[in-house]
């Protein structure tokens, strides 16, 4: 399919996000058990929140991503208005998260006491935003303060492995920084070049 992510474990091969989590959780035995609880009624929740994930948060977060910081390093152009329509996507799936999927007396999604596939899932999506600017990101987040505890929550039961596995968005991000400061300068002297003279 050339699609990422994908894994190899013997003479298997799987890609797509959700189904890598479901076999890593499920084929070896020492992966405990509320990351995919063998219960039918809890897995069948987790789940529900992987099926909402990709139609709702991913339709928000990586186009809102790609059209307001990642285009211009794939070669492409920003697209403002695509932007602002994947934003409101987004803020509206922050809002759902508070409002449904944090209800209870857990930290977690599902009202958990400990960390689920899905809280990987969906934690993994938002924190692609560190590449935007920190003020839009601050702005984005910031009305949503249940979603942001919850990314720390699950940020320190992860750890060190968290960390690790967000690094490279960090480094994405001072390249994109890198380039656009590079991009201004470029401006800020062709401006100053005198204009030639009109044969008009």
């Amino acid at each position: 399919m050339k699609k990422v992510p994908a894994i190899v474990d013997g003479r298997f091969k799987l890609f797509e996000s959700h189904a890598i989590l479901q076999y890593l959780a499920s084929a070896f035995p020492g992966v405990a058990d509320h990351w995919y609880p063998a219960d039918l009624f809890k897995r069948a929740k987790i789940n529900s929140v992987l099926d909402w994930h990709h139609s709702n948060l991913r339709r928000g977060a990586a186009p809102l991503v790609l059209n307001k910081a990642l285009a211009p390093a794939l070669g492409l152009p920003l697209n403002p208005k695509a932007a602002a329509e994947a934003e409101i996507i987004l803020s509206a799936s922050l809002a759902k998260i508070e409002s449904f999927w944090l209800k209870g007396n857990g930290r977690f999604l599902l009202g958990s006491l400990q960390p689920s596939i899905a809280d990987l899932s969906l934690v993994c999506e938002i924190m692609q935003l560190e590449v935007l600017d920190d003020e839009v990101r601050a702005r984005i987040l910031g009305p949503h303060k249940k979603v942001i505890k919850w990314i720390d929550d699950t940020r320190n039961a992860t750890q060190p492995h968290f960390d690790e596995m967000h690094a490279i968005l960090f480094k994405a991000k001072e390249k994109l920084l890198k380039m656009h400061s590079d991009a201004g300068s470029d401006q800020t002297e062709s401006s100053r070049k005198p204009a030639l003279p009109s044969k008009i």
